[in-house]
């Protein structure tokens, strides 16, 4: 990767930059406690980028951007479906496209305040993010003086006035087309790949996919789903929570229960919506199979399985189920966790220390509906295959934890997932949390790069897809007709509010982009470590988008690569990494290269706030190759480069700024 030396600058300006495209209000590097009124968050840095980083890029590689650009333009006509048009902007002008990437990130952390999240504010913002309309809902009447037929009442009030939106949903869709979409599902959730070549049978899959696609963009009112969720989560409001524990007090349990459960049950309904149950504070044992509504448990250590708030059939459309205590195992069926198919599945859990157990498709997963899994405390354990956890295709998939160190694993297209026409997002609000992605599905570059080498060696790569990524679906064309277009990706996010966190994931994480997509993780504090393989930490290709930013914290970054990671753009992609607040942070690069590289018509721009860093980078840092433009800033502090690429009069350095022919700059002040 060579550079051509065009001149060094010498000399350090003071800038008061807190981060390229937003900015962290903090109080220092150790993670404080947060109230109501204290929570750090994301605020715009707007102003600053455009008069601080921006001239400096633009006065020092502005010819090389210019013409990169109008290349970027040119990914209008790119044979890909239903755009998102918040990566056709950033496309079009980075800079004003990732500073609205970044206020979403913004919008997420002011309604993660606590003491309470609000999870349907958070909703309202990711459906937004994808460019649909949302609406208000009415509220339910919590009953003044309550007893449980009035609590019954209720939530028969609130699952009718969720069908109704519900329909209006589904309203453009005939019976075939509804039943395609709801077991389309289970094809998207085992066998998704972000890319296919069309030869022999790929063709009918890749038609299939095709067809969800344009039958969620051009006949599902998405708003209206949105609307139903709501609707159907004022049941789970504290007010109305605190309602049904006061009229189960003194009830007895009912005589005839459901085989399907062990333990106590206070109220067991058969509705038209499917069945409404509320169980008592014990310990319970559930196996469910579909026919649950609304299922309200009172406290105990209880056990979960089967369809779990999952829609279980295409004509029932919401699940729901209520745990307010106890230290609870849920292991779902595959699509049968907090799981919305043409509908709801919402699961809320109050207090406990918790495990989730999840097949494909599941903790918060979304396809032509919504997904939606709340813990709101306890120190809990996500444990995940692929397509789990905050994923979403055609639909929205959410996963909120509010409070615990928290271990979160998968497979694969996990942990903040957008698949085409989908918001998929975790956002975790307090604790010491780890987070992984990979280790299952092997890499296609194993074959052409490392053909003889096996798992267990540190060179064999795997897929992530996830941490944070977008991720469409690419269609390779191997013959010349029939000519099949590509999906384009949604949207990822992965938000970490507070925390001492550690992150690990293999190639495409922790903001990753990929054909059309935008993948982005925002950890706004604490002392945190990163490890990523190939296309990681604001990485990815072919039209794709990326950013990844580190609110404060003495950090630790490092990549087996073998290329690729850290504000690393290929193929006409757009790729933003910073590390915000000033810590004493450390990159290991010495297995890949990157922190600011860009090739073949693509975009990046590292920026680290200051302190004392040391890099180990022998690639990268401001590198760009074939009509690339990268830059690589960082803003104050002593800094070690004592294994960074070379200039032509030496190592580069503090107070050196370093301008390439190929469209790389690199400053240090």
């Amino acid at each position: 990767m060579g550079r051509t030396r065009m001149s060094i600058v010498r000399g350090r300006t003071a800038l008061a930059l807190s981060g390229a495209t937003v900015l962290l209000a903090t109080a220092g590097c150790a993670y404080p406690e947060i109230r109501g009124g204290e929570m750090p968050v994301f605020q715009s840095s707007n102003e600053r980028l455009q008069s601080e980083v921006r001239p400096d890029f633009e006065r020092h590689v502005g010819p090389q951007q210019a013409l990169m650009l109008t290349a970027l333009g040119a990914g209008r006509d790119v044979p890909a479906e239903y755009k998102p048009p918040l990566v056709v902007q950033t496309l079009t002008d980075p800079w004003r496209g990732l500073e609205e990437l970044g206020q979403v990130g913004n919008r997420v952390a002011e309604q993660a305040r606590p003491p309470a999240a609000d999870w349907k504010a958070i909703l309202n913002l990711l459906t937004a993010a994808s460019g649909r309309e949302v609406s208000s809902v009415p509220v339910l009447r919590v009953p003044s003086d309550p007893n449980l037929e009035q609590v019954v009442i209720a939530i028969l009030g609130a699952l009718e006035e969720a069908k109704r939106y519900r329909e209006k949903a589904l309203a453009g869709l005939t019976r075939e087309e509804r039943r395609f979409l709801f077991e389309h599902a289970a094809e998207l959730a085992e066998r998704f790949s972000p890319q296919l070549e069309v030869r022999g049978g790929t063709a009918s899959v890749v038609t299939a996919h095709q067809r969800f696609a344009r039958l969620v963009e051009e006949k599902l009112d998405q708003g209206s789903l949105v609307a139903a969720a709501k609707v159907l989560g004022h049941v789970a409001d504290q007010a109305f929570l605190e309602s049904v524990a006061r009229a189960a007090r003194g009830v007895g349990h009912v005589p005839m229960q459901p085989g399907w459960i062990t333990g106590d049950v206070l109220v067991y309904r058969e509705t038209p919506y499917g069945a409404i149950l509320i169980a008592g504070p014990g310990a319970n044992a559930y196996q469910l199979n579909g026919r649950v509504a609304v299922l309200i448990d009172l406290g105990g250590d209880d056990t979960y399985g089967g369809r779990i708030a999952a829609t279980a059939e295409a004509e029932r459309g919401a699940s729901m189920l209520i745990d307010l205590s106890g230290n609870d195992r849920y292991e779902g069926d595959p699509l049968g966790l907090a799981t919305g198919r043409l509908g709801v599945g919402l699961l809320v859990d109050h207090h406990g220390d918790d495990e989730y157990r999840m097949g494909p498709g599941s903790g918060g997963a979304g396809f032509a509906g919504l997904g939606i899994l709340l813990d709101k405390g306890g120190n809990d354990r996500y444990i995940g295959s692929r397509f789990t956890q905050g994923v979403a295709v055609g639909g929205v998939g959410l996963l909120l934890d509010e409070a615990g160190d928290d271990l979160y694993t998968s497979f694969g297209y996990a942990l903040g997932f957008g698949g085409p026409g989908g918001v998929g997002a975790v956002v975790d609000v307090q604790g010491d949390d780890r987070y992984q992605c990979g280790d299952v599905y092997p890499s296609v570059y194993n074959v052409a790069e490392a053909p003889g080498v096996q798992p267990g060696d540190a060179r064999y790569q795997y897929d992530c897809f996830g941490l944070g990524a977008g991720v469409g679906l690419r269609v390779v064309n191997a013959t010349a007709e029939p000519r099949f277009s590509g999906l384009a990706g949604g949207l990822g996010l992965l938000m970490d509010v507070n925390g001492h966190d550690r992150y690990r994931g293999a190639n495409f994480s922790q903001g990753a982009g990929y054909f059309f997509g935008a993948g982005v993780l925002l950890d706004l504090h604490g002392n945190d470590e990163y490890h990523a393989a190939r296309y990681g930490l604001a990485a990815g290709a072919h039209h794709a988008v990326g950013l990844f930013v580190d609110g404060d914290g003495d950090d630790r970054y490092s990549s087996s690569g073998p290329v690729y990671a850290g504000a690393a753009a290929w193929d006409r992609s757009i790729m933003a990494f910073v590390d915000a607040g000033g810590g004493h942070d450390l990159y290991d690069w010495r297995r890949s290269s990157g922190l600011g590289i860009a090739e073949h018509g693509a975009w990046s721009l590292f920026i680290e706030d200051g302190g004392n860093d040391r890099y180990l980078v022998p690639v990268g840092m401001g590198a760009a190759e074939h009509t690339g433009v990268s830059g690589f800033f960082d803003l104050g502090g002593e800094d070690d480069y004592g294994a960074g690429p070379r200039a032509t009069t030496g190592r580069w350095d503090n107070r050196q700024t370093h301008i390439t022919s190929d469209g790389g700059l690199f400053v240090d002040r």
